[in-house]
């Protein structure tokens, strides 16, 4: 069996930024073992495959899976799957529809952006926390902690994100995932993301984590519309929108890497 592969870098505006997601369309659902070990094997953050939808709410129902498991929402493979049905397979409408683990999700194209709505998921503030977090990230200053699929950390400023050197051995321990933010220089809030707990220590950039961070950072800041950076090695852009109380918008630009071909 040939599976066409291709991989693109999303939320990204040139090549070698952003985040690079493997992007499989199927005809039908391998084996869950073998798109676990095409993900295994291609050692990115996350490996998207997408089949025809039967329901007719949707055009495509959509998979993610990282190097070592399945998860319930991924950013930014969403966006890069549908660049590549926008740009590459012709698809010839400015919406595309994905039935997912986390619902229904709605991409549209407009204009050189690509806009997913996703599920707003607003963290809520716990008052008490794994005294290890301190430990973890380096003794920094805790603004507050917050979780709703994730834990979320507030920094105070964006300086001790960007500096911040996490012990992931000891985050595996306590956390699967973790979420880092404070308010931007340049943008109106910045973040980083680790899953030591599936298999990425750090990733580039994590549009799902933003499903939480747009509805902490709008109600904080008491706007709407939000621009924001991811700021792992190779950096991201997000702009984002809190459209009410469950959506909330998440746009970015994609860049074409490579096509390739999978014999199994």
């Amino acid at each position: 069996m040939n599976l066409d592969l291709y991989q693109v870098d999303a939320f990204a505006n040139r090549l070698f930024s952003g985040n690079p997601a493997a992007v499989i369309p199927l005809q039908q659902w391998l084996d869950d073992t073998i798109m676990q070990n095409i993900a295994l094997e291609n050692n990115l953050s996350e490996t998207v495959f997408f089949v025809p939808s039967i329901s007719p709410a949707a055009d495509y129902d959509i998979r993610w899976f990282t190097p070592e498991v399945e998860i319930n929402l991924c950013g930014h493979a969403t966006l890069a799957s549908a660049y590549v049905l926008f740009t590459i397979l012709g698809f010839n409408k400015k919406v595309v529809r994905f039935n997912s683990k986390s619902g229904i999700l709605t991409i549209t194209k407009k204009d050189d952006l690509i806009e997913m709505d996703f599920p707003s998921w607003k963290p809520e503030r716990l008052e008490l926390y794994d005294d290890s977090l301190t430990e973890i990230l380096g003794d920094p200053i805790i603004a507050g902690v917050y979780k709703y699929r994730d834990i979320l950390i507030e920094l105070e400023t964006e300086d001790d994100v960007q500096s911040c050197t996490p012990d992931f051995t000891l985050m595996k321990k306590h956390f699967d995932k973790m979420i880092i933010t404070a308010p931007g220089k340049k943008a109106d809030f910045v973040s980083r993301f680790f899953a030591p707990g599936a298999g990425i220590n750090e990733d580039p950039v994590t549009g799902s984590a933003h499903a939480q961070l747009i509805p902490f950072w709008s109600e904080k800041l008491g706007k709407n519309k939000l621009h924001a950076l991811q700021l792992s090695k190779r950096g991201g852009e997000l702009w984002c929108e809190q459209l009410n109380a469950e959506r909330v918008t998440i746009s970015g630009q994609c860049v074409f890497y490579m096509k390739g071909e999978i014999t199994i």
